[in-house]
């Protein structure tokens, strides 16, 4: 979570404002709809929604970089989006 705390910090949140939640079951993951770890969401909104063709559960999961790659981690220019999306509303 360190990218998204540098990146908290450059958009003028305090870090310590992050909220981690930690989805231990199946249960859990239908509850929250979470597609898989790391799932980082911002003001509610997923930084990369996952399409309709992605499970929901315990599972890695994989993000598409702006350029095209495939990384176990969002591209820092989403986080970084959705956070000035969350300032400026």
């Amino acid at each position: 979570m360190g990218m998204v705390r540098a990146e908290m910090e450059v958009a003028g949140i305090d870090p310590a404002e992050l909220r981690i939640v930690e989805v231990t079951s199946e249960e859990d993951a239908a509850r929250h709809r979470f597609p898989g770890s790391p799932t980082i969401r911002i003001g509610g909104r997923d930084v990369q929604p996952p399409g309709p063709e992605e499970p929901i559960g315990l599972t890695c999961r994989v993000y598409r970089h702006r350029d095209g790659r495939l990384s176990p981690l969002p591209d820092r220019a989403d986080i970084r989006v959705a956070l000035e999306e969350m300032v400026s509303r």
